[in-house]
């Protein structure tokens, strides 16, 4: 603890980012031995160990939460070489990457601190050249894209080879304390919270066309399988099934389509012999477009008469052979188009492939039904989910890569139906928490360098915490995120008019993408007092009170409590339009949505009779606005409580419809979509188990269960759902009109199951129906 005996070191004669370093170590060992080391870096690395991979990192942070990787290196007595690849971009980062100053640290314990050790070893550096950097495009929070020269590259790097290497600059000590009294900014260190990430590495892919090409501009030439040549395509095909290799000849120019057959995050290799002043440039992009404008998609499988409107990186042969190719970071997609251009001897592309990465998180629990198409859409709900996880959740990994609160807090409870393993939203959680301003409010996105605040995101993190705090049993980590809550409670109240509503907090008040409503803003979202804003924030005090109340603060729940019902008839009483019988999203009356009746509905303090009237009028007036992917999953919270499971499976239809229409992974808005991949829009996992199956938290730590099937129209649903103490099951079928089936609660967890007004205790153990 405290300041690290092991100091940051930097590359000599680096200047300023972009630029990308490498760091050395020689050493010998008289014995063998094993060595346990702390790495980090400013901003990312790779750490071989005599020219093999041992780990990447660091893990994403932030400058208080700068994390470290903990290796256990099995040495060998002998000579050995340890190299790190360092890149530090700058204002080129994705914007999810944070930074202080380039540099690396290599902290070693004991006796091996002064052998080994960053600061006390004779480590050395050096600049790798051969890479140039790229515009990102339209995927603009991704960070730069790459061009390599392999005839300026440093080959063997890894093993520590060639010519350059300098000795170090000692900078700042490692230390995960702050310093007596003054002290300049630091890395202050954290070990890293999460598991390695998959990496596989896949042969993926079929080529859909290969065809001469007019030049680089191919975005603008459609795909025509009337230009396509069938017996290079045969040849290409096997070159992406790892069964051949692709000779073109001097002076050739072709464009290749593929389609991976799934989507992808993913490191690809290229790996090539000969063709010196050749260029080979692999562009992605999640589905081709029907205009060179890239506006619309259509069919997500089709790509006759499309356009290919991609982003990627350049790769430049010098003639050498195998040579390697790959990036600093991941690319994502479902479909890739090579541009080889052949210079003046021929080019052989020896290999194709791909370095899948994501999260190791996958469909722990199991579902079963008797409508097929509730299966067939998990895994595309599940492979959204995959791909939108990694060192921390995020909204998509095309164009921005950014953990949103709003996306996060519906990929973690999709999480919380499938996966045991909680770290990644406890990290989500703890990070939001530190990214809070000095008003209270969470920023509306974290890790970012860019500062961007959405007011109601704060809200949804309160609600991140109160998930939690059901779904997960761990009071201490819930009670270390409570002043947090609490400061974007008090900042909210702080918006309170003198008509005591809510005045919209500053900031971009995003709710959903509703194609009417300006970039997502309810109506008077701006500057005035908008219904669905004051119904999230009595929404949200009211989840503040069974936090307080579950912390054992009952003065506080009972603030909570007195606050949400006071504002909740103010609000009731100015937004309550009688004719409609609905609640107005503004104060003139003359605009209506379901995210009102919907957020009205959630926050609990709404009498039977009007409960029953707008429920009425929500299910009936085809006059509202309509929820989108990403908010609908509250208006599925809204029809569980309503028991009306017929209204929530027909607007299932959008997730019945995403195979037929070509998505491999859930996406972002009404048509046009930007994103084909937003795991906001895997919220129907939960609901399979939370909803249809009816299996939720009835207490903090999941202690008890509350079952309330709604089965709608299928005449049958099993499924087990994992849970802190063990897992859930539950088999349900009708039988006459009758539920009939089982329900199995872990060992020292009771439960109630309700169902057709009726209540039956559960206990620990089978429980037959």
């Amino acid at each position: 603890r405290g300041i690290w005996p092991c100091s940051w070191v930097a590359c000599p004669g680096a200047g300023q980012p972009p630029f990308v370093s490498a760091y050395r170590l020689r050493f010998c060992l008289e014995a063998a031995a094993t060595v346990r080391a702390h790495v980090s870096a400013d901003e990312r690395y790779e750490l071989f160990l005599d020219g093999r991979r041992v780990g990447r990192g660091s893990e994403r942070g932030d400058l208080n939460n700068w994390f470290y990787e903990t290796y256990d290196l099995p040495l060998s007595a002998g000579e050995h070489v340890l190299v790190a690849r360092v890149w530090s971009l700058g204002s080129l980062a994705p914007y999810a990457q944070m930074t202080l100053y380039p540099g690396f640290i290599f902290a070693t314990e004991g006796e091996w601190t002064k052998r080994l050790g960053t600061g006390h070893a004779p480590w050395e550096a050096k600049l790798l050249s051969g890479y140039h950097f790229l515009p990102a495009g339209v995927a603009w929070g991704t960070g730069a894209k790459l061009e390599i020269v392999a005839e300026e590259f440093d080959w063997g790097w890894e093993r520590g080879e060639g010519q350059g290497w300098q000795p170090v600059l000692e900078r700042d000590p490692g230390a995960n304390g702050f310093i007596r009294n003054e002290r300049p900014p630091l890395h202050l260190m954290k070990p890293a919270t999460l598991p390695d990430r998959l990496e596989d590495t896949v042969q993926a892919g079929r080529a859909l066309y290969v065809a001469p090409a007019q030049g680089e501009d191919t975005h603008a030439q459609a795909v025509r399988a009337a230009d396509s040549l069938p017996s290079e395509v045969a040849a290409w095909n096997r070159l992406l099934s790892g069964e051949g290799s692709v000779t073109l000849p001097a002076g050739t120019v072709r464009r290749v389509i593929i389609d991976l057959g799934n989507y992808y995050c993913a490191f690809p290799e290229l790996l090539t012999s000969g063709g010196k002043g050749s260029s080979l440039r692999l562009l992605w992009a999640e589905a081709l477009y029907e205009q060179p404008e890239a506006r619309s998609k259509g069919n997500r499988n089709e790509i006759e008469g499309k356009y290919f409107v991609g982003v990627g990186d350049r790769f430049l042969p010098d003639g050498g052979s195998q040579r390697l190719f790959s990036t600093l970071w991941w690319e994502a997609g479902r479909y890739l188009e090579v541009l080889v251009q052949v210079a003046d001897e021929p080019l052989t592309i020896e290999a194709l492939r791909l370095r899948e990465t994501h999260y190791p998180l996958g469909m722990k629990s199991e579902f079963h039904s008797s409508d097929q198409r509730l299966q067939a859409a998990a895994p595309i709900m599940v492979r959204a989910l995959q791909m939108c996880a990694h060192e921390t959740y995020m909204d998509c990994p095309y164009y921005e890569q950014l953990q949103y609160v709003g996306d996060t807090r519906l990929e973690c409870l999709a999480t919380y139906a499938i996966e045991r393993d909680d770290r990644l939203p406890r990290k989500a959680l703890r990070l939001f928490d530190q990214s809070r301003l000095v008003s209270g409010l969470t920023q509306s996105r974290y890790p970012s360098r860019v500062l961007q605040v959405i007011p109601p995101f704060s809200l949804w993190w309160v609600g991140m915490v109160y998930d939690y705090s059901l779904w997960r049993d761990d009071a201490a980590f819930v009670k270390s995120l409570m002043p947090g809550v609490r400061a974007v409670i008090d900042c909210y109240t702080s918006f309170i008019n003198d008509e005591g509503l809510l005045q919209a907090p500053n900031g971009w008040n995003f709710l959903d993408w509703v194609p009417s409503w300006q970039w997502g803003e309810p109506p008077d979202a701006d500057f005035g007092v908008s219904g669905p804003l004051n119904w999230q924030f009595v929404l949200a005090l009211s989840m503040l009170a069974e936090l307080e109340a579950a912390q054992g603060e009952s003065e506080l729940a009972a603030r909570a409590r007195r606050l949400a019902a006071e504002l909740a008839d103010r609000v009731a009483a100015a937004f309550w339009a009688a004719d409609r019988h609905l609640f107005a999203d503004d104060l003139a009356h003359q605009r209506f949505s379901e995210h009102s009746q919907c957020l009205a509905i959630l926050s609990g303090q709404l009498t039977a009779e009007r409960r029953d009237e707008v429920a009425t009028a929500l299910l009936s007036d085809p006059k509202l606005e309509r929820t989108t992917i990403y908010f609908t999953h509250y208006l599925f919270e809204a029809y569980r409580l309503l028991g009306q499971a017929d209204a929530f499976f027909q607007r299932l239809g959008l997730w019945f419809e995403l195979e037929q229409r070509g998505f491999k992974t859930t996406f972002e808005m009404p048509e046009p979509s930007r994103s084909d991949c937003h795991a906001w829009g895997a919220h129907p996992l939960y609901h399979y188990f939370a909803t249809i199956l009816g299996i939720r938290p009835a207490s903090p730590g999941f202690r008890s269960v509350e079952i309330r099937p709604q089965l709608g129209p299928l005449t049958s649903v099993r499924g087990t759902l994992v849970h802190p103490r063990g897992e859930i099951k539950a088999d349900f079928y009708l039988e006459q009109g009758q539920l009939r089936g089982s329900v199995t609660l872990p060992a020292g967890v009771n439960g109630v199951l309700h169902y057709d007004g009726t209540i039956r205790p559960l206990a620990g153990g089978e429980n037959r129906l």
